[in-house]
């Protein structure tokens, strides 16, 4: 009979019901995935949402980094249920399944653990000057704070580790972050391999965030095929590799997740709040938190964005001159009054041949400068912002996370470049968003004539003509 008391469930939106081991006949040296879970470190993730600023825009998106993560600890399993024989075959050292499950689900319950309060933005605006990244800092804390609950790991709802294994929590660090460029690496092929499940074109990170975001966000019930796609992908000598029988799943995954970056992540007003948390976290910064985070560390656990936002708006009666001031700054924030409205869009896509770098659309502070020349003299030094995102069709084409994902072709029986494919092929790489910013629309006709002259977009006239 099955051991039921051994583990413990709990119900997702997104995935059904979600098993994970309990405490239930543990030995005084053995771990259970629910004391990982009930962590501190992994409650944090309760108080930062996984929607970063478009909570703001999207009311039902209220959910956390804390569902995500249990989200992708589930996928980790259901991928593994499919990859590891095809593992096993072409890198005949792997560890067991017991011990590559165990590894998979902690990289999808951890990669988010270094995350700060909003998520990507914190990276950007707060963690890079320290040279840091939510990654980095999460793989210090998996092997620095977690690495004896990660050692004594004997088992998940599914398999189990063998007597002679031990679950390395450096493993668990190094699959979580994201490939240098030229990286060298003396890590076992089988570990390589895995790591494109947490950093390749799908991953049981991007595969769990697209359908609970596009769920929440109300967005899509059912964003692309989890089932489809799981099913076409196996381990070849080359790497990850998906069956022709499957592209059709993948470029609809793809296009899936491009749209969500397209509608919500970049959402006219979700970049308008960020750019306003900009402005508020350059002036705060020193006040929010009071150093390097990796040297900081008991507190950085308490620091998330429920504690950010409790700690602004308390500044309202604080001692120190300087915070209330900055309080003053927060408080429309707080109330979700935002100065910036959008008055002009632009898009281009690029493909695969496009000089994207050498495009007006890769520096927001170039087109400021020659927007504000094309605008009539009495305008030149309105109140504007220039905003550009730049959302991915095909992530990881070139850079250094490209080769993690292969296709084969049954009619050649070959393992080749997903861009052998036609309809891979058709994707564009990417789309960048080009915004005008300003306090009010009044003056959006002189704006939008002036990025387009900036552009070579076709004016009044010329359409007039056309």
């Amino acid at each position: 009979m099955r051991p039921y008391e051994r583990e413990n469930l709990c119900h997702d939106p997104i995935h059904g019901y979600i098993p994970f081991t309990s405490d239930a006949g543990l030995s005084d040296a053995e771990t259970c995935e629910r004391q990982i879970i009930d962590h501190p470190w992994i409650q944090r993730l309760r108080y930062i949402h996984q929607l970063q600023t478009a909570w703001y825009v999207y009311p039902t998106a209220e959910h956390t980094r804390f569902q995500h993560v249990i989200g992708a600890m589930h996928l980790a399993s259901r991928a593994v249920a499919v990859l590891y024989d095809s593992l096993r075959a072409v890198c005949p050292d792997v560890p067991s399944r017991g011990y590559v499950e165990t590894l998979l689900r902690m990289a999808g319950l951890l990669h988010d653990v270094g995350h700060g309060p909003f998520g990507h933005f914190f990276d950007q605006h707060f963690l890079r000057s320290y040279g840091l990244t939510h990654e980095t800092l999460g793989a210090r804390i998996i092997c620095d704070q977690l690495g004896d609950l990660l050692r004594g790991l004997r088992r998940n709802p599914n398999s189990q580790l063998t007597a002679s294994e031990q679950l390395n929590p450096d493993h668990v660090a190094w699959v979580i972050m994201r490939p240098q460029r030229q990286e060298e690496s003396d890590r076992p092929q089988w570990l390589r391999f895995l790591r494109a499940l947490l950093s390749g074109i799908y991953t049981v990170d991007n595969m769990d965030f697209v359908l609970r975001d596009a769920y929440m966000s109300g967005y899509s019930q059912r964003a692309y095929d989890l089932e489809r796609l799981l099913h076409y992908t196996f381990f070849s000598p080359s790497g990850l590799t998906i069956h022709d029988r499957g592209i059709d799943a993948l470029l609809r995954f793809m296009e899936a997740r491009a749209h969500l970056f397209r509608a919500v992540y970049f959402h006219r007003t979700v970049r308008a709040i960020d750019l306003t948390l900009a402005d508020l976290f350059a002036h705060s910064k020193r006040h929010l938190f009071p150093g390097n985070p990796a040297e900081m560390l008991p507190q950085y656990q308490h620091f998330t964005e429920a504690s950010l936002l409790v700690d602004v708006a308390r500044w309202t009666h604080d001692a120190d001159a300087e915070k209330r001031s900055l309080a003053a700054a927060w408080q429309p924030f707080l109330q979700r009054q935002i100065p910036w409205v959008m008055v002009c869009q632009r898009n281009l896509e690029f493909a695969e041949d496009d000089a994207e770098r050498s495009s007006i659309f890769s520096d927001a502070e170039f087109v400021d400068r020659k927007l504000r020349q094309q605008l009539p003299a009495g305008l030149a030094d309105v109140p504007l912002r220039v905003d550009i995102a730049r959302a991915l069709f095909r992530p990881h084409t070139g850079g250094p996370t490209a080769g993690q994902n292969f296709l084969y072709d049954s009619a050649r029986d070959a393992i080749r470049p997903l861009t052998a494919n036609q309809l891979f092929q058709r994707l564009p790489i990417s789309q960048r968003i080009c915004r005008i910013y300003a306090h009010s629309r009044q003056h959006a006709a002189e704006l939008a004539a002036a990025l387009d002259a900036l552009i070579g977009y076709p004016g009044e006239d010329d359409l007039t003509n056309m």
